[in-house]
């Protein structure tokens, strides 16, 4: 990625959530809020529950996807923007049980989805993994980013500016 600004590169980091959009069968958007992590290679990481494989099911039928990073609520953002990732998505057909057994999935669960939501720790614990089994049976998404777009004061009647990939 080439340079984009300090505070797009913020949002992108430090916003809790971002809306995750796929299409279903019929074309119809579907959007979900999710934790995504930005990876040093510019792609997005984001996984879902084999309980909850909608998101994969649709990924698979039709990549196009977008991330929506527009609520900054508890982020700390000082200038809180917005930004819009249009792109494509895979999501592998690998069933993953052990969140240490991929550097970036790690760091996905320990700074970005336990930091945001502390409570979900407990869900790591031996009771949680116990009753929650499901829970730890992950697929992994990764977006890749076509366009990028910014909003600095989160005025969407603003043109965005369009951010260089």
């Amino acid at each position: 990625m080439t340079s984009i600004p300090a505070d797009a590169e913020a949002i992108l980091r430090r916003y809790r959530t971002s809306e995750f959009t796929t299409f279903m069968k019929d074309g119809t958007p579907s959007t979900w809020p999710l934790c995504a992590r930005w990876l040093p290679d510019g792609r997005f990481l984001l996984t879902t529950s084999i309980g909850l494989p909608q998101k994969a099911f649709n990924i698979r039928r039709n990549p196009q996807v977008s991330l929506s990073f527009s609520e900054p609520t508890g982020s700390g953002v000082a200038k809180p923007g917005a930004v819009l990732v249009q792109g494509r998505a895979v999501c592998e057909d690998r069933i993953v049980t052990d969140m240490s057994s991929l550097p970036e999935l790690e760091l996905y669960f320990r700074e970005t989805i336990f930091a945001r939501q502390p409570g979900g720790t407990m869900m790591s614990s031996w009771l949680g993994r116990k009753w929650m089994d499901w829970y730890y049976m992950r697929l992994l998404i990764y977006v890749t980013p076509e366009r990028m777009f910014y909003w600095p004061t989160r005025d969407f009647a603003a043109e965005p500016q369009k951010l260089e990939l």
